[in-house]
């Protein structure tokens, strides 16, 4: 576990940045503001963003973003007042091996915001998918199972302990129907449902000051799905289950129409005494044959990125606002949507999108 230190630490070291060299951050706009999103955003408001890195930026042709992108790091320390592991801390990067733990990006990552005074969201820790393979396919009793993950569990949240805000605790567990993943979630197939109640004990026990979360996507509107969660929340919290919120990823598209259901549904959750948040949010869109999009759709885009964050500012409680990445060269969505793209507020150089502008207006204002 030493090399595992020695990297987190040459990694934190070279990723610190002051203060001179934050508001020094390309804005790639020629409107010469110097206020940024974080500074907008009202007191005790987090607006956040992934950080990217692991998962499909290993197959892409540049190197880490987050490790040897200098100018990322200076908008990602500018911009934004929380952030997530976008890959670095799922079971696939950071637990690669059963008897072995990655811990070196997620602890560059943690001490990164540390010293920019960023809040950390963890994320996550009971999934259906990027499952490394010795868990997938391995052959393993429902006893060794249940070790497994609660010693993953106490593992990684008792490793950040006080330093993590929000936990993605347990990820996408519904399908859009409204079922349980009882097919394709290892945990919940092979355990059982009452394991979902148990891994949101463990991370309290590893952590007591943590919040503890559901997180899909789908659920932005009242449907099936977000109506199983409500459902299933209720039911937990009256076992005295340690969940205290709920969040709705929002990667939305403008080929589909905006979730304008999206405050209510939220005010269902905080009615029952539950911290919301929007987590993943990203507006892809249909890209023309020269890959340019149109003027309208960049404004159909900034009118999603504005309609959702007015909608978490009027629910009480909702106080987490992330952007699943800012710039278009590192978005996960042209690897999995094809012919699709343009989905974050910043362009490959930096420049400012009209999003961007509706979301700094909007926080501004609010």
């Amino acid at each position: 576990m030493r090399s595992t230190h020695v990297v987190a630490a040459a990694l934190a070291a070279a990723m610190v940045l002051t203060p001179s060299m934050a508001s020094a951050a390309p804005s790639g706009d020629s409107h010469g503001k110097t206020e940024t999103l974080r500074k907008a955003a009202p007191r005790g408001f987090h607006i956040g963003t992934a950080v990217a890195g692991g998962g499909h930026h290993e197959t892409q042709p540049y190197p880490d973003p987050f490790t040897h992108d200098r100018p990322y790091r200076q908008v990602l320390a500018a911009e934004f007042s929380s952030v997530s592991a976008e890959n670095q801390m799922k079971w696939e990067y950071i637990h690669p091996e059963r008897d072995r733990y990655n811990f070196g990006m997620a602890d560059a990552i943690v001490k990164f915001a540390q010293r920019n005074r960023q809040v950390v969201r963890g994320h996550t820790l009971l999934w259906h998918s990027q499952n490394p393979a010795w868990l997938q396919q391995g052959t393993f009793t429902p006893e060794e199972l249940r070790k497994i993950l609660r010693d993953h569990i106490k593992t990684v949240v008792g490793r950040y302990k006080g330093k993590i805000q929000q936990w993605d605790v347990a990820n996408e567990i519904f399908t859009d129907t409204g079922a349980l993943r009882t097919t394709d979630n290892i945990w919940i197939r092979e355990l059982g449902p009452g394991i979902i109640a148990d891994a949101f004990r463990w991370a309290h026990e590893a952590d007591p000051r943590a919040k503890l979360f559901f997180n899909d996507y789908g659920v932005e509107s009242v449907n099936a799905k977000s109506d199983a969660y409500l459902a299933l929340i209720k039911e937990l919290r009256a076992k005295r289950v340690p969940v205290h919120g709920f969040s709705a990823q929002a990667h939305l598209s403008i080929s589909y129409g905006f979730p304008g259901d999206l405050e209510n549904n939220l005010r269902r959750f905080a009615a029952l005494g539950l911290e919301t948040a929007i987590t993943e949010l990203d507006v892809r869109m249909d890209l023309p044959p020269d890959g340019i999009p149109t003027a309208a759709q960049l404004e159909q885009q900034a009118d999603y990125y504005q309609r959702t964050l007015v909608a978490c500012l009027k629910v009480r409680g909702c106080d987490s606002f992330t952007i699943w990445g800012f710039v278009d060269k590192y978005s996960w969505v042209p690897v999995f949507f094809k012919g699709q793209g343009a989905a974050t507020v910043m362009w490959d150089d930096f420049t400012r999108k009209p999003a961007y502008y509706r979301l700094l207006s909007t926080l501004d204002r609010s």
